[in-house]
């Protein structure tokens, strides 16, 4: 891969596994230095020990708090940041009516609120730069209304519209904002998927790579600046909604 990021600085969240670690190790490999966030220290730890250009930063995004120092801690690490990729998130899925109601408040606050607050923390420093990019790990839920997960999907729906909205307010910053909505990822997220559907989409390879995601991520970096690719919705080839 060339290195079409030489001296770009990334911050990548949920980055230890994943859409996450693929975008990251994707975007070192690009040539940026990669600031990870993630509150998984020690999957962290064991990431860095293999290069030098990553930088961990363990933050748990669910405290607003500890939420608010993710900018200044990555600006206070590595000087600047070019990119954000903001790609933490969870999965509700199943019956509305099963769903744990704290684990509703804990989705929601992750995908939709966490996101926006990320952004408004972010977008003072890139405006006063004049330029940046940031890509949100959206969803095929976003374009879709899944009937097996109806809350997961409103969470990547309200970042659709997120996404589109910020995205003209500032454009004449030089930033570019977009979003990236797979179909089914191999990843932990699945795991909350009930048992026979998961075997049929392995059965029917209509489940996507972290990797294939990534692909696309740095696609969506290295084109031209007059260019944003505002959102990639990704299918794997057999998938059938």
């Amino acid at each position: 891969m060339a290195r079409e990021l030489e001296g770009k600085v990334a911050v990548v969240t949920g980055a230890a596994s994943g859409i996450g670690w693929a975008s990251a190790e994707a975007m070192l490999a690009a040539g940026a230095r990669v600031v990870m966030v993630d509150r998984d220290q020690a999957a962290m730890e064991q990431l860095c020990s293999k290069y030098d250009s990553l930088v961990p930063l363990v933050i748990n995004l669910l405290d607003p708090k500890d939420c608010a120092t993710l900018v200044p801690k990555a600006l206070e690490k590595a000087g600047q940041i070019d990119i954000f990729h903001a790609n933490a998130g969870t999965y509700v899925g199943g019956e509305l009516i099963d769903a744990d109601t704290g684990a509703i408040d804990r989705m929601m606050n992750l995908n939709v609120n966490v996101v926006m607050k990320n952004l408004h923390d972010v977008l003072p420093h890139m405006i006063e730069r004049q330029t940046g990019d940031i890509i949100v790990t959206s969803s095929l839920a976003a374009h879709f209304p899944t009937p097996w997960e109806p809350v997961y999907a409103s969470s990547k729906w309200a970042i659709n519209c997120f996404v589109q909205t910020v995205r003209r307010q500032v454009f004449k910053h030089g930033i570019r904002v977009g979003s990236i909505s797979p179909g089914p990822v191999i990843s932990a997220l699945l795991a909350d998927w009930p048992a026979e559907k998961l075997k049929e989409a392995r059965d029917t390879g209509s489940l996507l790579e972290a990797s294939d995601v990534a692909n696309v991520v740095i696609f969506m970096l290295t084109r031209p600046r007059g260019m944003t690719i505002r959102d990639v919705v990704m299918l794997p080839t057999n998938f059938d909604l």
